[in-house]
């Protein structure tokens, strides 16, 4: 890659330019949008997050480890609870669940969401209150539903026809009466990877608008009268700035519910839009704050509701992305530099895609900063690799570094709270990082260290 390519993906500095034009300023500098917002340069050179040397942190809780700036994570969650005031704002669990994350939230005020048994699990112990929960999940066991339904979560987002049969036959057996939301495929196709994209038609998610399906499981919740039929959902994927998809979503839902009325003489009360609001990563990226979001998706679903002759349902979103999202730096230590015959310099670290498998996923484009100190050194265009048996195990495909990076310096990559931990693996018998949240000065670990006697622990052979 060129360095005025590369120069669209640096998440340094606010500016484009070829590599000559860059100074050791710019490479040492921290762009705002990119990072936690505890998080600055000390004046020895060193990275701190809410008062806190990151050389500290490596030394005592050792590296890789996601550092978390708690009080970054709670202002986004009262942002986007004051600029949806009259809605219902749900985390999307599946971004980064752990125990103090579900507490953080609730203290808050938000609701949760989550897509699985295991993060159910995680939020009751927490002691979420049920009632704010929601469940997701297109593929969810007799199991999973009977806890649900048992311990009195609020919602469930019913995905498919075999689930309705049989979250109905629980609720017969228990004699309740669940709360659900329909999940509706609504053929958006979002301006974001496509494995992300959850909106258009062939895909595995929802029941499909255009084949009548969506239409069709209404009409067999309200002819049933066994489940509670809340509302209408749609999702039409992550990482989205382009407010058009969300208008043509709600058009589409919003016409449906119409449908439904009409047919059954019935104005559900609820609409739920989803999420996949999307963060900076890069400086390439520019996405709207909370107040923004929510004036323009507000007057996306009166506008509709109007020429529909609705009635305003009720509004749930769910941020997740935007709220851990940029809360959350990586941090790893450098092990090796290598310079391959002047075609590309690779600085290796001692994580990878175990730990964020979002590049080779996604194609991800991340920034990063040596974190330990300062350089005069001229800027270096850079690969971050990770230390797994696979070439495409890159954390930040090109980045400008200080030319005199080295073996032991400290290495931050911001923007991995969302789907980095909560996807990672053992891939080479790596044990996860921990977790560190950071505030007022004080760090305190909430998520261990994995060790080589827990991976052992489960090889019973």
């Amino acid at each position: 890659m060129r360095a005025h390519e590369a120069g669209a993906l640096h998440g340094e500095i606010g500016h484009r330019g070829p590599a000559w034009l860059r100074t050791p300023a710019d490479v040492n500098a921290l762009v705002p949008q990119l990072w936690p917002r505890n998080v600055a340069r000390a004046d020895g050179g060193a990275l701190t997050v809410a008062g806190l040397d990151v050389r500290d942190l490596a030394a005592e809780y050792g590296t890789p480890v996601y550092v978390l700036d708690e009080d970054d994570l709670r202002s986004r969650c009262r942002e986007f609870r004051a600029a949806f005031p009259d809605a219902d704002v749900y985390y999307a669990g599946k971004a980064f669940l752990c125990r103090a994350v579900v507490r953080m939230i609730a203290e808050e005020g938000m609701f949760l969401d989550v897509c699985t048994g295991g993060e159910l699990a995680t939020a009751l112990s927490a002691g979420m209150e049920p009632a704010r929960i929601g469940f997701h999940g297109n593929n969810k066991s007799v199991a999973e539903l009977t806890r649900a339904v048992d311990a009195g979560v609020g919602r469930i987002i019913v995905d498919s026809f075999a689930e309705i049969d049989r979250l109905t036959a629980i609720a017969r057996e228990r004699g309740v009466r669940p709360k659900v939301l329909i999940r509706v495929t609504v053929g958006v196709e979002a301006h974001t990877h496509e494995f992300i994209a959850t909106a258009h038609e062939d895909q595995k998610f929802g029941f499909s608008l255009a084949g009548g399906a969506a239409a069709a499981a209404a009409f067999k919740i309200l002819d049933e009268d066994v489940l509670e039929l809340r509302g209408l959902h749609s999702h039409i994927g992550s990482q989205i700035f382009d407010a058009s998809g969300f208008e043509v979503s709600a058009r589409r839902v919003l016409g449906l519910q119409a449908q439904i009325r009409d047919a059954r003489g019935v104005e559900l009360p609820e609409l739920d839009l989803g999420g996949g609001f999307g963060i900076a990563y890069t400086t390439q990226d520019d996405p709207a704050a909370p107040h923004d979001l929510a004036k323009r998706l507000r007057k996306i679903v009166d506008g509709e509701c109007a020429a529909e002759k609705l009635a305003v349902p009720h509004l749930s979103i769910e941020p997740g992305r935007a709220i851990v999202g940029p809360a959350v730096f990586t941090l790893y230590e450098v092990g090796t530099v290598k310079d391959v015959d002047g075609l590309r310099t690779y600085v290796s670290v001692d994580g990878g895609m175990s730990d964020n498998i979002r590049t080779a996923l996604y194609d991800a484009s991340y920034s990063a900063t040596v974190a330990n100190r300062t350089s005069t050194a001229e800027p270096l265009l850079a690969r971050v690799v990770g230390k797994h048996c696979e070439s495409g195990d890159i954390v930040v495909k090109d980045e400008f570094l200080p030319a005199d990076v080295q073996p032991g310096d400290l290495v931050a990559v911001p923007g991995t709270g969302a789907y980095c931990r909560s996807m990672a693996s053992n891939y080479n018998h790596v044990p996860r990082p921990p977790v560190v949240a950071v505030r007022d000065g004080r760090a305190r670990l909430i998520v261990r260290r994995e060790t080589e006697e827990d991976l052992l622990a489960l090889d019973v052979g």
